[in-house]
């Protein structure tokens, strides 16, 4: 494959919504689907939950590897729309962590506050600056008031490990409780402490949740995927994917898995002071953090 038949890394982090990001822990992007790309994303949604014989319309359902279960699921992994956010940290480690769908009825069900990932030595111990799991949200469905089983987030808390209201549900001073019209995305660091609220309402609410994060750390819905609906994706998504035989591949990635994306600014599958006695598996990339200087890249 030749450098021109590899893509160009898509739009990530603008500065505002990286200040946001890195301030929040979650930044919300107002229309970032259109009215038929909703409407494709529940009705996968709908066929799914039509086959699923455990399926109850009226209970709280949450079903993980949904890019496994349709074709529709599947173009997520590396939709233009989010995948930058993700390439913007982790680069050519980029893992698809795990996706899910979540539908919330009015069934009285809803969440404690907590962090995603591991609670008893958190991420956070070892990532401190940069999130080590990174969530992306769709919103198909509209919440324009509270107790419709809204997302609640503590702005800033992605930097602590503890909180005194870890596994309550109290409100919390400085809260956020997440009113959006359906249409709307969310990108959240996972360190970030959250909540769900109880759907009161007759609106049931609907989700698609993709998890982002090195491709050292692991899987979080699966162990590896099925080699031959591997066979249907593009050359991205299966590398998103990360279905390595060898465990260690996860760290150090098969030479034919680089580049994952060429530079979306300089266009090209190296930085300018690139080392090309290096192979291009073992050669460093900077990511956008360290561009900015807002991680360590030194040199020896």
């Amino acid at each position: 494959m030749s450098q021109q038949e590899y893509r160009l890394a898509p739009n990530g982090f603008t500065a505002e919504q990286w200040e946001q990001f890195t301030a929040d822990g979650v930044i919300v992007i107002e229309d970032a689907l259109s009215d038929e790309e909703i409407d494709r994303y529940l009705q996968a949604i709908d066929r799914y939950c039509a086959a699923d014989a455990q399926y109850n319309p009226t209970k709280f359902c949450m079903r993980e590897n949904i890019v496994q279960r349709d074709p529709t699921f599947a173009e997520l992994i590396d939709h233009p729309r989010h995948v930058g956010y993700g390439y913007d940290i982790y680069g050519e480690l980029l893992k698809l962590h795990l996706s899910q769908i979540f539908i919330r009825p009015t069934d009285g069900n809803y969440n404690h506050w907590h962090h995603d990932g591991a609670r008893a030595v958190p991420y956070g111990v070892y990532a401190p600056e940069l999130p080590l799991q990174l969530k992306i949200s769709y919103w198909l469905t509209d919440l324009p008031s509270t107790k419709m089983g809204n997302f609640v987030y503590l702005p800033g808390s992605h930097r602590s490990q503890h909180s005194k209201y870890y596994h309550t549900h109290e409100s919390v001073p400085g809260e956020k409780i997440l009113c959006v019209p359906k249409g709307a995305m969310t990108v959240a660091n996972c360190n970030t402490w959250h909540r769900v609220e109880p759907n009161e309402s007759d609106v049931v609410r609907k989700n698609i949740f993709l998890a982002y994060c090195p491709s050292w750390v692991c899987e979080g819905d699966r162990y590896q995927s099925d080699p031959n609906w591997l066979k249907t994706l593009n050359r991205e998504q299966r590398i998103i994917m990360r279905s390595y035989a060898n465990p260690y591949a996860r760290a150090k990635p098969p030479a034919e898995d680089f580049p994952l994306f060429l530079d979306r600014d300089t266009r090209s599958d190296s930085d300018p002071d690139a080392d090309i006695r290096v192979p291009l598996k073992q050669r460093k990339r900077l990511t956008m953090p360290e561009k900015m200087g807002l991680a360590s890249a030194s040199t020896p």
